[in-house]
């Protein structure tokens, strides 16, 4: 990374420094160059849903071979886990944000897996683990997270419609997903997915329930795959899904019925975190081919190089400026949830959130300016990286739904405030009337 004043590395467990620098060079060596080679493995037309590139099994194998493997499960999963802190994944994650689409996956942390995992490690019974924690684990097998729907504002999830209806030892689903990212990889072999058991419970954080459907279950059809300005993100992809009388057993309930909620929020917060810090490489990666492209000296405008325009100049002092203030938001919410948990972390989380996407929306339509029409083009990753960026003003809750809450977390201290202010002019008029 470029700077980072904000963590001294060499203060960090001896086990951290030694994969950063490990993940540093695996970034550097392997995973960059190899996009593409990635990229010309994949698959045409229809096979691009049923082909994975061979580069991929190469480079996980060599990622797990150096320990860079299931790196976010954190301490508190032991062995499931490589044992980092929130800051300490935090950091590499921001690596592989650099190669975005190939070092996440490369050392088996990319979403919805990870989150998939977690739920698996901190919430499923041992039976559920067995079967589908350790696979995952492994990087046998890939999963989805099926909760958004067409039909509803799924930003409030409480408005899930999908029904989950229990019939003896079996649960029969009906209802229809969209934006499921996973589900077009012929590895995904399992998905989690969000609905209601009890959509009468007058508690509408009670009503819905997350449930295990194994991907080849009879009454799943995948109708299309969705895509962002374009991008199909093939082989994993982002589809739309209807379940039709799905059948699961009743022991495919993860905690329990009605504690749905509570297991997407643990999900959710250290995922968030994950994201941001992917950001923050992608962010840092596009500041780079900005610095190189106006320095190119075969890239002259009215008789200067790009370099010696001060707009230019001053767009590259504005994007360090606004990569290194997410990064702060982002190491804090980490550093927060190492302390007291995602739980008390919730107004880092959502200033990191909303903060770091932004940010690198910010810093792409610098670079891809600076770029001209190449920087639109499928020449650079640029193009690409905004279409993810956009994705996550919306991805694990949208940014008003952040704002919201971040707002009303605030207001909360208002009351306090304000006696706080009236103590004080109290105090000044005594002052003033002693003259």
């Amino acid at each position: 990374m470029a700077t980072n004043s904000i963590v001294d590395i060499t203060k960090l467990s001896p086990k951290f420094q030694d994969l950063y620098a490990k993940a540093k060079d695996f970034l550097e060596n392997d995973c960059i160059p190899a996009e593409r080679i990635y990229n010309l493995q994949m698959g045409k037309g229809d096979d691009r849903w049923k082909v994975i590139p061979p580069i991929m099994e190469e480079l996980k194998a060599k990622a797990r071979s150096l320990g860079l493997w299931n790196l976010f499960l954190g301490r508190e999963y032991g062995a499931y886990g490589a044992g980092l802190t929130n800051v300490e994944y935090g950091l590499i994650a921001e690596l592989s944000g650099k190669s975005v689409k190939i070092m996440p996956e490369a050392m088996n942390c990319s979403a919805p897996d990870t989150g998939n995992m977690e739920v698996f490690a901190k919430y499923g019974t041992q039976a559920q683990k067995d079967k589908w924690l350790v696979p995952l684990l492994n990087g046998k097998i890939r999963s989805a997270f099926a909760m958004t729907e067409p039909a509803v504002a799924s930003s409030d999830a409480t408005n899930i419609e999908l029904n989950i209806r229990r019939e003896g030892n079996e649960y029969v689903i009906n209802g229809r997903k969209w934006w499921i990212s996973g589900a077009g990889d012929p590895r995904c072999a399992v998905h989690l997915v969000m609905g209601k058991t009890d959509p009468d419970n007058s508690n509408r954080y009670r009503q819905q329930s997350l449930v295990i459907v194994p991907a080849d279950t009879p009454g799943i059809t995948v109708v299309r795959p969705m895509q962002v300005f374009g991008y199909d993100d093939a082989p994993e992809g982002h589809m739309e899904i209807i379940y039709k009388d799905v059948r699961v057993p009743v022991e495919n309930i993860i905690l329990g019925e009605g504690r749905g909620f509570e297991v997407i929020q643990g999900r959710l917060g250290p995922g968030r975190i994950h994201h941001c810090m992917r950001c923050i490489g992608m962010a840092e990666r596009s500041l780079e081919y900005m610095l190189a492209r106006v320095t190119d000296p075969s890239k002259r405008t009215f008789g200067k190089s790009l370099s010696e325009h001060g707009t230019v100049v001053a767009d590259i002092a504005t994007s360090r400026i606004e990569i290194d203030q997410s990064r702060f938001l982002v190491l804090n919410a980490a550093q927060k949830i190492d302390e007291v948990k995602a739980k008390g972390a919730l107004k880092e989380i959502s200033m990191a959130k909303i903060s770091a996407p932004n940010m690198l929306l910010r810093v792409l339509d610098r670079s891809m300016q600076a770029h001209g029409a190449a920087g639109i083009s499928q020449d650079f990753p640029l193009a690409h990286y905004y279409a993810s960026a956009r994705t996550l003003r919306y991805a694990d809750g949208p940014d008003e739904v952040h704002r919201n809450q971040l707002g009303r977390n605030e207001l909360k201290r208002a009351a306090e405030i304000a006696d706080r202010l009236k103590a004080q002019k109290t105090k000044s008029e005594d002052l003033i009337s002693k003259l």
